[in-house]
């Protein structure tokens, strides 16, 4: 397992934290994580890679500093 800390643009409100979660809990390999306004911390198996993170948050209308 391994943990990716993740700076989320475009969050503003309880709704975008929901839309994180459910952006992260579709990534096969996503075990746990915790989202707050501006952030997500990630724990996932080793064979997911941060672009697949980036990749389901921008799919889900946010960027990824």
């Amino acid at each position: 397992m391994k943990n990716v800390d993740l700076q989320v643009q475009g969050m503003s409100c309880g709704h975008c934290v929901k839309a994180v979660e459910d952006a992260l809990r579709q990534v096969d390999g996503v075990r746990r994580f915790d989202v707050a306004i501006g952030k997500a911390s990630v724990e996932c198996e080793e064979r997911v890679t941060r672009d697949v993170l980036v990749a389901a948050l921008q799919d889900a209308g946010y960027e990824v500093g």
